[in-house]
């Protein structure tokens, strides 16, 4: 298919379906020797890619084989937990109709799904400090995203997406709904929430972000909603400013080292070592002339060493602080080191995702989350917004008052421009272009008028 499936997946609008939104047309465009499908989906609570592995096997192998061929890559693995015992026995029958590629089964720890963590677990190389999966020979993709490239390659572009809702809700589950409907509006779908007072997280409850704003849309990279009631410790831990936080590190922290013995990235021979940080951060001093503050450009904010921390401290915060600071005064990461070898006791230090929810407070959370398709049409609005990916956001093609169908393109990218394309995720007529967003109005609300 060559360039052509490149092609399909620019047009199509595809972006890394569950982390920061990467352009997969632009990732793609490499060769490569291996291709890894991350299924680890490391993060509590949420279910979306367990799910598809398990109900859409063949179509995710199907464009794991066309990915393969285009990046002339010798193999492709799918990398899953050993757990997902459905999608485990699905994959293992699909996988007899292709010849290049072989599942891989990972141990239940956080965080399998680091996408540096990952490449090791399969392949046992190490990803450089500061470095991608392609800088040792591998492309590392989404099950979701690649169920996206299966739909390019039939023609469809990207209009729905797969989220898991669950927490303090009637009914967890984890539905197919039109990018732009608003978390509201998916929060009811799992029968509303069972608390009068709550919040919300978009995304896993380690790396999730609290939502400051229902109303606010689904986009090509929301992975899951978690409902919890307010006061719930994971909320508490995550509405601790900084300045609070160093306050505790100065009084608190013991220095015991065990936010560094569990950092995934030290224990890949990272030289990233958070303790040293915090008691750079207290006491403007690590004791030695080895530790630097650029080390935090190398945290990959999974914030493992917050649920070490027997004094809850967050280096994870920090690190996030300091590189803020060090981009704006123009730093750049220095370290660029490859390691030669992992962590000797890595495998005996890895965090068991049983013990990290049960850190969490999560434990009455953490049920089945069944997966139901709606009917995208029964939507009567969507707001979708014009940015959700890395890179520049999308140029409006589309008019006010303008009649669009389901998977017309509705906003573009100019040439050699780092974005993504956007889609109308329902039939309707455009009711409002602004600077962020393009409203769709449905047809069942126009006929209804």
């Amino acid at each position: 298919m060559g360039k052509n499936l490149i092609s399909l997946i620019e047009h199509a609008g595809i972006v890394g379906a569950g982390g920061a939104g990467f352009p997969t047309h632009v990732k793609m465009n490499a060769k490569v020797e291996y291709i890894i499908v991350n299924g680890a989906e490391c993060e509590p609570l949420l279910r979306v890619d367990q799910q598809l592995m398990a109900e859409k096997s063949f179509e995710i192998l199907s464009a794991l084989d066309a990915v393969i061929k285009n990046t002339c890559a010798q193999k492709g693995y799918i990398a899953l937990k050993k757990k997902y015992h459905e999608a485990v026995t699905s994959l293992e029958e699909a996988i007899t109709a292709f010849n290049n590629m072989e599942i891989f089964q990972l141990g239940n720890f956080y965080p399998a799904g680091d996408e540096q963590v990952t490449v090791y677990e399969v392949l046992n190389r190490i990803v450089p400090e500061g470095g991608i999966p392609l800088d040792v020979g591998v492309i590392v993709i989404n099950v979701e995203t690649l169920l996206n490239v299966y739909n390019a390659i039939k023609g469809a572009p990207v209009t729905e997406k797969y989220l898991t809702v669950t927490g303090a809700v009637k009914n967890p589950l984890t539905l197919k709904v039109p990018v732009g409907i608003s978390i509201a509006e998916a929060i009811e779908l799992a029968g509303g929430a069972t608390v009068q007072n709550y919040k919300v997280i978009d995304g896993g409850p380690m790396m999730g972000k609290i939502v400051d704003d229902i109303q606010k849309t689904v986009s090509k990279t929301t992975k899951g909603l978690i409902i919890l009631p307010e006061g719930h410790p994971l909320l508490r831990s995550k509405e601790k400013n900084m300045n609070t936080m160093l306050r505790m590190a100065k009084t608190a922290c013991m220095h015991c080292s065990l936010c560094t013995e569990v950092c995934p990235r030290n224990l890949l021979g990272h030289r990233l070592h958070p303790d040293k940080l915090i008691r750079l951060a207290s006491y403007s001093s690590t004791c030695e002339k080895e530790t630097s503050v650029t080390e935090a450009f190398l945290c990959c904010e999974c914030a493992l060493c917050e649920y070490a921390c027997v004094m809850d401290l967050q280096p994870w915060k920090l690190h996030i602080l300091l590189k803020s600071q060090m981009h704006t005064m123009g730093m750049k990461n220095p370290h660029k080191c490859k390691p030669q070898a992992v962590h000797p006791y890595r495998q005996y230090k890895q965090f068991p995702v049983t013990k990290l929810i049960a850190r969490l407070g999560l434990e009455k959370y953490d049920v089945k989350a069944p997966l139901r398709e709606g009917n995208s049409e029964e939507f009567n609005q969507v707001k979708i917004p014009l940015k959700q990916h890395i890179g520049i956001k999308a140029d409006p093609i589309v008019s006010l008052g303008e009649r669009v169908q389901k998977g017309q393109e509705i906003g573009t990218i100019g040439e050699g421009k780092l974005g993504a394309r956007i889609h109308a995720s329902i039939s309707g007529v455009i009711e409002k272009i602004d600077d962020y967003y393009i409203v769709i109005k449905g047809m069942n609300a126009i006929e209804t008028r």
